[in-house]
C-alpha cells in the first residue's frame, strides 16, 4: 500500500499496525460461532442462493440516492477518521460511507462484494471527535474482518422471515439460521470493539461512546465505574431462573447489552494481548494462510473453559460444578430455582432421583435457543 491511498494523517499520534490480521483483535466466541454457524444444517445452500440473489446495487443506489456519501466535500471530518481508521489498520480499500437521517444512534457495516458503512445523523449528533474515532474503527474492522458478508444476509432473512411467517413451517428453517446469525452477530461486536480501540487507542473515549449509547449525552450524570458495576451485577446477579432470563432476553438482539460489551472491552484492554499488540506484535494477513485451525479451536475452547470458571453468573457456575464432578445435579437445580437454602436431607436416594432429573434440565436450559419473535428486526451497526 502507498502512503498516497490515504492523504489523511491522524490528528493526533497513534501507532500504526502495518499488515495486521483480523485475528489479531478477533474475539475467540467470534471465530467459534462463525464455525457454528457454517455447520448449520441447510446455511451453506441459503448462503450460496442468496448470494447471487441479493439486491446489493439496489441497496449501494438506495444509500447514493438517498443519504450523504462522505468525501473531502462532505462531512470532512468523518471523511477524515474513516482514512484515518484505514491507515492504521492498513485497510488498503477505503470503503464508501454515507450518513443517513435517522435520530436512532446507529452504524453498520454491509456488503457482499465490498462493504459498505452506514452511520445515522443520532450517532453523529450524540458522539465527540474521539468516540466517533471508536465507532469507525469498530465498522473498519468489521470490513477488515470480512463480516460485511454475514450481516447482510442477516438483514435480509430477518426480513424474509416477516414476510413468510403466515406459511405452516415455512418460517422454521429460516428463522434456525437467524438465530445462529444473531449468535455470531453478537460475537462479531466484541471484536469490532476491539478494532475501534486500536483505531482510536483512547479507551475513555470508547468507554464514553458506549455509555452514551445507552444513556444518551449526559455524561455529567454518568460515572464510568459504576457503569463497569452494573455490567458485574447484571453477570452475577439473580438465581437460575435470571439466568435463563438473560438468555431469552438476548436472543432476538443482534447486539450484546451495552455494559457487557464495556466490561468486555475493558477486560481486554489491560491484557497482555492487547499490550502485544501495541508494541507492535501481532499476527499479519501474510501469514493467516499459514495459520492453524486447530489452534483456533483450542483457543476458542481455552476461553469458553476460561469464562465457565470465572463466570459470576449462576447458570455458568452450575456448569462448572457438574464438570468438576458436583454430586446431587438434581438438588442443586431445585434449590437453585426454588431459592432453598441448605442441603438436602434425602441421602444418596434423592441424589440418584435428582441425577436423572438433572440430566433433563440441563438440556432444558441448552434448549433455551427458541425461536425468536419474527417481527423482531435486526439492530445492525455500531
Amino acid at each position: 500500500m502507498t502512503d498516497s491511498s490515504h492523504e489523511s494523517v491522524p490528528s493526533r499520534h497513534r501507532k500504526r499496525f502495518p499488515g495486521i490480521s483480523s485475528r489479531a483483535y478477533e474475539h475467540p466466541a467470534d471465530r467459534s460461532a462463525l464455525v457454528a454457524l457454517r455447520r448449520l444444517t441447510g446455511f451453506d445452500t441459503v448462503f450460496k442462493a442468496l448470494s447471487g440473489l441479493l439486491p446489493e446495487r439496489s441497496l449501494r443506489l438506495l444509500f447514493l440516492s438517498d443519504s450523504v456519501r462522505v468525501s473531502e466535500a462532505q462531512f470532512v471530518h468523518l471523511n477524515d477518521m474513516l482514512r484515518d481508521a484505514c491507515y492504521i489498520l492498513d485497510l488498503e480499500k477505503v470503503p464508501p460511507m454515507y450518513v443517513k437521517q435517522d435520530p436512532q444512534p446507529n452504524a453498520m457495516c454491509i456488503g457482499l462484494d465490498e462493504p459498505i458503512i452506514v452511520v445515522t445523523t443520532g450517532l453523529v449528533e450524540l458522539l465527540d471527535e474521539e468516540e466517533m474515532r471508536a465507532v469507525v474503527g469498530h465498522e473498519v474492522g468489521h470490513a477488515l474482518s470480512g463480516h460485511s458478508v454475514y450481516r447482510t444476509i442477516l438483514l435480509f432473512l430477518t426480513n424474509l422471515a416477516v414476510k413468510v411467517a403466515w406459511i405452516p413451517l415455512g418460517n422454521v428453517a429460516i428463522m434456525a439460521i437467524v438465530t445462529a446469525l444473531r449468535e455470531w452477530f453478537r460475537k462479531s461486536e466484541l471484536s469490532a470493539d476491539r478494532a475501534g480501540l486500536l483505531v482510536g487507542q483512547d479507551i475513555k473515549a470508547s468507554m464514553r461512546g458506549l455509555m452514551k449509547i445507552a444513556g444518551g449525552n449526559h455524561l455529567h450524570e454518568m460515572n464510568v465505574d459504576a457503569f463497569l458495576a452494573q455490567a458485574d451485577e447484571y453477570e452475577k446477579g439473580g438465581d437460575l431462573r435470571d439466568s435463563v432470563l438473560k438468555i431469552l432476553n438476548v436472543l432476538p438482539r443482534t447486539h450484546p447489552f451495552t455494559t457487557v460489551r464495556a466490561a468486555e472491552l475493558k477486560k481486554w484492554s489491560e491484557t497482555r494481548d492487547f499490550q502485544r499488540i501495541m508494541d507492535g506484535h501481532y499476527p499479519k494477513r501474510d501469514e493467516d494462510k499459514d495459520a492453524s485451525v486447530t489452534d483456533s479451536f483450542r483457543e476458542s475452547a481455552s476461553h469458553y473453559a476460561d469464562t465457565v470458571r470465572t463466570s459470576k453468573d449462576p447458570l455458568m457456575k452450575l456448569v462448572g460444578d457438574i464438570a468438576g464432578g458436583a454430586g446431587d445435579l438434581g438438588g442443586k437445580l431445585r434449590d437453585r430455582f426454588t431459592g432453598a437454602a441448605g442441603g438436602n436431607t434425602g441421602g444418596s436416594a434423592k441424589g440418584g432421583a435428582g441425577g436423572a432429573q438433572g440430566s433433563s434440565a440441563t438440556d432444558g436450559s441448552e434448549g433455551t435457543w427458541r425461536r425468536p419473535d419474527p417481527e423482531e428486526g435486526p439492530e445492525p451497526g455500531n
